[in-house]
């Protein structure tokens, strides 16, 4: 088998076994936690140092992963993980407000190193000249995390149910520790490393293409968790009506869905790029196209359309468009990377992600609150519009897997 495909199916592996840990205590932790009576608006305090820390983590994190390597920072995010996995398995007495937003802290750290190391490495994997290979490869890790994400949530709430929290949480550190070890026998050491050790000053990229694309990603993550994350799963309990365990469900199987649409990705897009990777006008295509989705969904709900199928279907197209806009973000971010400096820009565009997921997650509690559903999806839309005008600055023509633009030192 060819090395650099070997050492993807590896990294592949471990990215979807922590993944499925992430989605997991996720669940484990809002469910358990609401059990012991805790109020909505402390269930999601537990998650902010988790979605804080991943700006510093991707930050720091591309830093880190070029002076010591990829494989080394996906396996202290392994590490960290299987550490935050047990803290969590101790007497309830212990488990305060501030005891486990530490906890879900050293998650949100283990989560952004090894997503950053993951998806940083397979530029590394790819060969010269491989545009199409590295949008299919990076689609396919990107939208598979996603997928077993959804399973995560499954999975966190039947262990609670068949075998309670602690033996849970031990379960998963279990089965993560062993793919730690596995996963750091098979990868080659030194992976992503810079021949040089880079500065941390560095880590703010001097393309100007990777700052355009990461100021959209800010806006584009933010469009989507400044309805998803608060605003709906209350507005599918309180004003539909539904269940706890059918508004999980169905989020869970959004997110499966999504993941499997990345998957495809580049199927669906490659007839307009004749094998090519995608470029600047791709991004902004699918952007405009994206803000019609929650603009329609907000203006249903406003004419007072049937609240049920306008936000189910209107959730399900978003899904699939925003999707596709996600995937072709995640290929460009490589493709205009150095392989000397792959990890570092990186971690900075996952900086963005996170100060977007983080703003989104904040201001969809105060608009569901302010201004209810149809407040959350203009946002949403706005969030989106910025997005697409802020890709302009994109360049426009065909990428092979080299760069089209060398950053300076």
């Amino acid at each position: 088998m060819e090395q650099g495909l070997r050492n993807y199916l590896v990294v592949t592996g471990g990215y979807w076994a922590f993944t499925i840990t992430d989605g997991a205590i996720r669940m484990l932790v809002v469910l358990y936690f609401h059990l012991l009576g805790y109020s909505p608006f402390e269930v999601a305090m537990l998650f902010l140092f988790y979605e804080f820390f991943g700006i510093v983590t991707n930050l720091v994190g591309g830093w880190l992963g070029a002076r010591i390597g990829l494989n080394l920072t996906m396996h202290i995010g392994m590490g960290l993980q299987v550490v935050a996995l047990a803290a969590l398995a101790v007497p309830d007495a212990w488990l305060s407000v501030p005891y486990v937003m530490a906890a879900q802290a050293l998650s949100g750290i283990a989560k952004d190193l090894n997503k950053m190391s993951a998806k940083a490495s397979v530029k590394t994997m790819v060969s010269e000249g491989g545009a199409s290979k590295l949008f299919r490869w990076v689609a396919m890790l990107t939208g598979s995390k996603n997928a077993l994400k959804g399973f995560g949530f499954f999975a966190g709430a039947a262990l609670l149910e068949w075998l309670g929290f602690r033996s849970a949480l031990g379960i998963l550190a279990g089965m993560l520790l062993l793919v730690l070890i596995i996963t750091g026998i098979l990868l080659p050491s030194g992976l992503g490393k810079m021949k040089s050790k880079p500065k941390f000053t560095q880590v703010f990229s001097r393309i100007p293409a990777i700052n355009w694309l990461s100021s959209a990603r800010f806006f584009l993550f933010g469009s989507r968790d400044v309805w998803f994350v608060v605003g709906l799963p209350v507005f599918l309990y309180e004003v539909l009506g539904w269940s706890f365990t059918q508004v999980g469900g169905f989020m869970a199987l959004w997110v499966i869905g999504y993941g499997i649409v990345q998957v495809i990705a580049p199927k669906l897009v490659r007839r307009s790029h004749h094998g090519q990777g995608p470029t600047g006008h791709t991004v902004r295509l699918w952007a405009f196209i994206l803000a019609l989705f929650p603009a329609a969904i907000a203006l249903g709900l406003q004419f007072g359309w049937p609240a049920d199928r306008v936000v189910v279907l209107g959730l399900i197209l978003f899904g699939v468009v925003f999707a596709i806009n996600s995937a072709v973000h995640s290929y460009l971010i490589l493709a205009y990377s150095d392989h000397d400096k792959v990890a570092m820009n990186v971690g900075f565009y996952y900086m963005a992600n996170a100060g977007g997921r983080l703003t989104g997650t904040l201001l969809s509690g105060w608009a569901y609150q302010v201004h209810g559903l149809p407040g959350c999806l203009w946002w949403s839309a706005g969030f989106v519009l910025v997005a697409a005008l802020l890709s302009f600055g994109l360049p426009g023509g065909n990428l092979t897997a080299e760069p089209a633009m060398s950053e300076r030192s």
